[in-house]
């Protein structure tokens, strides 16, 4: 038996994609102990298509939701802060 499955969790999450890569790293960024599995290689599938596009929530301006304009801004800071090496600061039209 492995020693994952001889060790104590706070969260098992099943799935390596893009939503489950997610809540685990927040769930260990607040302290609990967390196991992620995954039958193949993390992102290999729906997250392997993904756009990659982390966009400011400036699309919401148009419905006049600027709670979410401002929490998809804080967001995409937080993953410049954390994630500098797979996000730039670019302009698409």
């Amino acid at each position: 038996m492995s020693a994952a499955a001889d060790a104590a969790y706070d969260l098992a999450v099943v799935g390596g994609g893009i939503n489950g890569v997610g809540i685990a790293r927040d769930a260990a960024g607040r302290g609990l102990r967390v196991l992620l599995v995954e039958k193949d290689d993390l992102a290999a599938h729906t997250s392997s298509a993904s756009t990659k596009l982390i966009h400011g929530g400036l699309r919401y301006l148009e419905y006049y939701e600027f709670r979410l304009v401002a929490e998809a801004l804080a967001e995409r800071e937080l993953l410049l802060r954390v994630a500098p090496h797979i996000i730039s600061r670019t302009s698409h039209t």
